[in-house]
């Protein structure tokens, strides 16, 4: 793909399936009206996504990320309980090694281009934990805690533009080192949608499917822990585990510094949904971070 063509979301949005370029251009101007009439439908669209369409081949040398930040997010999925917790920003591409905290979880691997836009890659990920500690309802059923771990898989990426609209799909198999724990699915779509003033914004939106492993790993109750806990033993089949959609922003505070933050609503879907755990089946997670570029 012509590096015009390629896909210009800085920081923490997930555009990273090609080695993306970033650029300084100036915004056009847009106006939005409840109603409008059908012939300025084309040009409205184009209009609100001007910015990306202002990119030339002059940009920038591909650029590093690293950095922290802050995360407000649920006990787990389907809890009613909050934390804040510390987490990295990230975001390296080399040839063949790449690191990202960009498309929803912390991974890094190898990948290849075989095509231009098109990158397959293999990825090691961390899994986050489930503790009781964190949870009022699951430390007042005694549930045990589920240890943090890791993935190993595999993902497809692809680069697109829709008019002067950058767009990312990707598709990523995450099977846990713990055998016990199974595999998920993931599939994860990401527009950019505006650009202009240091400030970037995109949208995305994922569905994740669990295999029967994974979701009796985590939603499933035995009749032993059904026992311990006292609550119904639950059966947790295969099937989609969760829907989300979101907003990532990031804001150029210099050449070096950026501002990061993202939006999340998720919920959870079939068996998992279903669960005795589940408190809450729709819960939301916000970031914000700050992050070094070279």
């Amino acid at each position: 793909m012509p590096e015009a063509n390629r896909a210009m979301i800085p920081a923490n949005i997930a555009f990273y399936g090609q080695r993306i370029r970033r650029s300084n251009y100036t915004p056009a101007g847009n106006s939005s009206h409840a109603l409008m009439p059908r012939t300025l439908l084309v040009p409205a669209f184009f209009a609100l996504f001007a910015p990306f369409a202002a990119l030339g081949q002059n940009a920038p040398e591909d650029y590093t990320l690293i950095g922290g930040g802050l995360r407000v997010r649920p006990a787990y999925d389907g809890s009613a309980s909050q934390k804040v917790e510390a987490i990295p920003v990230l975001r390296y591409y080399g040839k063949p090694w790449f690191a990202r905290t960009t498309q929803g979880v912390l991974e890094g691997g190898a990948r290849i281009e075989p095509a231009a836009g098109f990158a397959l890659g293999a990825q090691i990920a961390y899994e986050s934990a489930r503790r009781s500690s964190e949870s009022a309802f699951l430390r007042s059923h005694n549930v045990e805690d589920i240890g943090a771990g890791a993935s190993v898989g595999v993902h497809a990426e692809l680069d697109r533009k829709i008019g002067p609209m950058p767009l990312n799909v990707l598709a990523r198999y995450r099977q846990q080192a713990d055998n016990a724990r199974g595999a998920q699915t993931d599939l994860r779509i990401t527009a950019g949608v505006y650009r202009g003033g240091g400030f970037t914004a995109g949208v995305f939106a994922q569905a994740t499917w669990a295999n029967g492993k994974s979701n009796q790993a985590y939603y499933g109750i035995t009749p032993q822990q059904s026992a311990a806990t006292g609550l119904r033993a639950f059966d947790a089949g295969p099937g989609l585990l969760n829907t989300s959609a979101g907003l990532l922003w990031s804001f150029d505070l210099a050449r070096e510094w950026v501002l990061t933050g993202s939006a999340e609503a998720r919920l959870l879907r079939g068996d998992a949904a279903a669960s005795p755990l589940v408190e809450d089946r729709s819960n939301v997670y916000a970031s914000a971070g700050l992050a070094y570029r070279f």
